[in-house]
């Protein structure tokens, strides 16, 4: 499988909303998943009694929508700001 190009690998563009919240890219979809992770525990996101739901800001609303969502949801919304 080397030189196989694995799609998290691979850098990608990131929307001006995304880049608010993470930083600059391009960065990899593992770099992006892991970033989005990092600002949600920073900023204490995750809905107290389930840990699976995270309660977006203000600065990440733009990316991930204003209402709660789960996190199986959340890298589907995360997708549409990466090209």
């Amino acid at each position: 499988m080397a030189g196989k190009n694995n799609a998290l690998q691979k850098p990608v563009t990131l929307s001006g909303d995304l880049e608010n919240v993470i930083g600059k890219g391009p960065m990899t979809r593992a770099q992006v998943t892991s970033k989005i992770w990092e600002y949600i525990k920073a900023h204490d996101l995750q809905d107290s009694k389930d840990k699976r739901q995270i309660n977006p800001d203000a600065k990440l609303a733009p990316v991930i929508g204003k209402d709660q969502i789960s996190m199986f949801k959340m890298t589907a919304a995360v997708s549409k700001h990466l090209t």
